[in-house]
């Protein structure tokens, strides 16, 4: 357990040769989940003056899917669509880098303090994006910190089509 918790320090910290040793280590597949579950489970019940015990169960789901399709769609634009020239990577290394990147999620949990809710989704939120972008430059190999910008921004606004697009058929 000390190992698990030290590589969620290290992902939070942004520690470069973390997400290069989640990468590589096959083993870290339930690791990344956890993380993924329990920065999803800090949003809900740091959302909890906002929300309700079942959204941190519908939350934590949505997590997860998001998280799975976020990776595939990252492994996709990545290899297929943006690749370096040294680019080789897999479905399971972005899961695994992507799930880790998710740890400064856990300080959402602080949005139960009466009036810090917005302002500590925002900074978790920027958090885990800048750390997003080091997973994805570590995992695809990239040279380039602004072309791993490009793949999740890329990723982020099909994924959110594609979830709006569930949504509404949902909703209807």
């Amino acid at each position: 357990m000390n190992s698990y918790t030290d590589r969620i320090i290290r992902a939070a910290k942004l520690d470069v040769a973390l997400y290069e040793e989640v990468e590589a280590d096959k083993g870290a597949m339930g690791q990344a989940i956890g993380v993924v579950v329990l920065s999803s489970i800090a949003a809900g019940v740091g959302s909890m003056t906002m929300g309700s015990i079942k959204g941190i169960f519908i939350g934590t789901i949505m997590a997860l899917v998001s998280w799975y399709i976020w990776a595939y769609l990252t492994y996709f634009i990545g290899t297929k669509l943006l690749p370096e020239p040294q680019t080789r990577a897999d479905h399971g290394e972005l899961l695994r880098t992507i799930g880790f990147s998710s740890s400064p999620g856990l300080i959402r949990i602080a949005g139960v303090i009466p009036g810090l809710t917005k302002i500590v989704f925002l900074i978790a939120s920027i958090w885990m994006l800048v750390a997003m972008v080091i997973a994805v430059r570590q995992a695809l190999d990239y040279q380039s910190t602004a072309r791993a910008i490009g793949v999740c921004l890329i990723g982020w606004m099909v994924q959110a089509l594609v979830l709006a697009a569930v949504f509404s058929m949902v909703v209807s």
